[in-house]
């Protein structure tokens, strides 16, 4: 049988209640895109259609929580490091120890903030970049203020991971460009839902069309 290991850093602030907290969510789900077994990989092997394999699973995995699990959930703390990686490069969406259920099913929490974090880890998968990070070549706070402003100047494919190379899908990698700042709107209303992500990233003129009215807005 295959499983997922979670090991608890003896420097984390967390401790035996979030542990207790994940355990009983996760037991409750299903689905092929939530953690089920741990593995490391290394950047040099995700070339594009790893990569873009990896978001379509995320995102699925997102709307699984959002939409289509019994009980809505709202994950609260979606990054890249809480998306594992199986044998074969299946994403699995991980760390649901800062989760309240009773959050979610009581509205005090928006599936819109998941959202958000979802357009910051889908530009960091494109660009092979941490959004926190700090970089000679960008004179913005971080990697979202850095798209806006190449989306301005049409200059988007600029921020790509050069280390991708000829595994590089154009309309694919502008697919996603053109999504993240549908779900990174400073607004949570603005903000598009994980069910119309999905579908973006598999029907790029409705992407297009959609996206080049948010740039306009913005």
């Amino acid at each position: 049988m295959e499983i997922a290991v979670k090991r608890l850093s003896k420097y984390s602030g967390q401790g035996i209640e979030e542990f207790k907290n994940e355990v009983l969510l996760i037991s409750t789900l299903q689905h092929r895109n939530l953690v089920r077994i741990l593995d490391e990989s290394k950047r040099s092997q995700l070339d594009w259609k790893k990569r873009f394999d990896i978001i379509c699973g995320v995102a699925r995995g997102m709307l699984y929580l959002h939409q289509d699990s019994r009980l809505r959930i709202i994950h609260r703390d979606l990054k890249a490091r809480h998306a594992l990686m199986d044998s074969v490069l299946n994403p699995k969406i991980a760390d649901f120890g800062r989760l309240s259920s009773e959050y979610a099913m009581e509205g005090q929490f928006s599936i819109k903030s998941d959202v958000y974090s979802f357009g910051v880890l889908l530009l960091e998968m494109v660009t092979g970049r941490k959004n926190s990070g700090l970089y000679e070549d960008i004179t913005a706070t971080n990697l979202v203020g850095h798209i806006w402003d190449l989306c301005r100047e049409g200059k988007t494919m600029e921020i790509v991971d050069q280390s991708l190379g000829e595994s590089c899908s154009d309309q694919e990698v502008q697919r996603c460009i053109q999504i993240v700042p549908l779900c990174v709107q400073d607004y949570a209303a603005d903000r598009a839902s994980m069910s119309a992500v999905v579908f973006m990233l598999g029907n790029n003129s409705s992407c297009s069309k959609t996206t080049s009215i948010c740039f306009q807005e913005n």
